[in-house]
């Protein structure tokens, strides 16, 4: 169980497999168990990095809410890499996972060789959007302050286990919350082979995965019936053939 020590934080990783790599980010209020599934599949042929954003899973929870926000998660995953000695590698991400993948390639393009979104948006450019997804980053802040860690809504049992209701609450304020357009704006300049994989009953996303589609070059777009926000739990098969796939053919 390998640590980072990131000024104090300890961030929690795994490596499994050896080839070419890829780093899973997971989504809010889970933890790098949601794919425990999609290991297995890919560690014979490829690296596969998964970790604990920090305020979640094994990852420390710090109480200052300073230690919670969007450029040091990156520079989180940024670390994740150097320590595994990786110039580069296939970053992908569920939900708000997916959004710190694409905002990831923003800040280091030159060390994404490929973007997997899954069950993701680009973020917003209108003003008044972004001040809506901010309230309900916000509403799941006072959600896990009110409830703790027990009032875990639907995705309980797929996310493992969580330390600090706090810990939830700031990385709800802190991670994910939105403050520009520069994820959004920046689509039409990604150049790496992208791919875009929701459940079709993921009714609140399909809308930006259609738009992310549309605007990233040559987006290879997998929407997969009977499954909802948690595509690799509701159809583990076939979504772990379209991501091997996928980074089949990068190779």
């Amino acid at each position: 169980m390998p640590f980072l020590d990131r000024d104090g934080v300890r961030i929690y990783y795994e490596s499994v497999g050896d080839g070419p790599a890829i780093l899973l980010t997971h989504g809010y209020n889970l933890t790098s168990f949601m794919w425990r599934g999609l290991t297995g599949a890919l560690s014979e042929r490829f690296q596969v990095i998964t970790w604990d954003v920090r305020g979640h899973g094994r990852s420390d929870s710090p109480d200052d809410p300073d230690a919670y926000s969007q450029a040091l998660t990156i520079g989180d995953m940024k670390a994740i890499l150097e320590a595994e000695g990786l110039k580069e590698a296939v970053i992908a991400g569920h939900s708000m996972g997916g959004y710190l993948s694409l905002a990831f390639h923003v800040e280091h393009p030159k060390r994404v060789r490929g973007l997997i979104l899954i069950g993701t948006g680009p973020g917003y450019r209108n003003v008044e959007a972004r001040e809506g997804w901010n309230e309900h980053a916000e509403g799941r802040a006072r959600y896990f302050e009110k409830y703790g860690i027990e009032g875990m809504g639907s995705e309980e049992g797929h996310g493992g286990e969580h330390r600090s209701a706090r810990g939830l609450a700031l990385a709800a304020r802190g991670i994910l919350t939105q403050h520009d357009s520069r994820v959004i704006d920046s689509l039409p300049k990604i150049r790496v082979p992208t791919l875009i994989i929701a459940g079709a009953e993921d009714v609140d996303f399909l809308r930006g995965m259609d738009y992310m589609a549309k605007k990233i070059a040559g987006a290879r777009k997998v929407f997969l019936k009977n499954a909802g926000h948690l595509p690799n739990i509701d159809q583990p098969r076939a979504f772990n053939k379209a991501v091997r796939q996928f980074l089949d053919d990068l190779d």
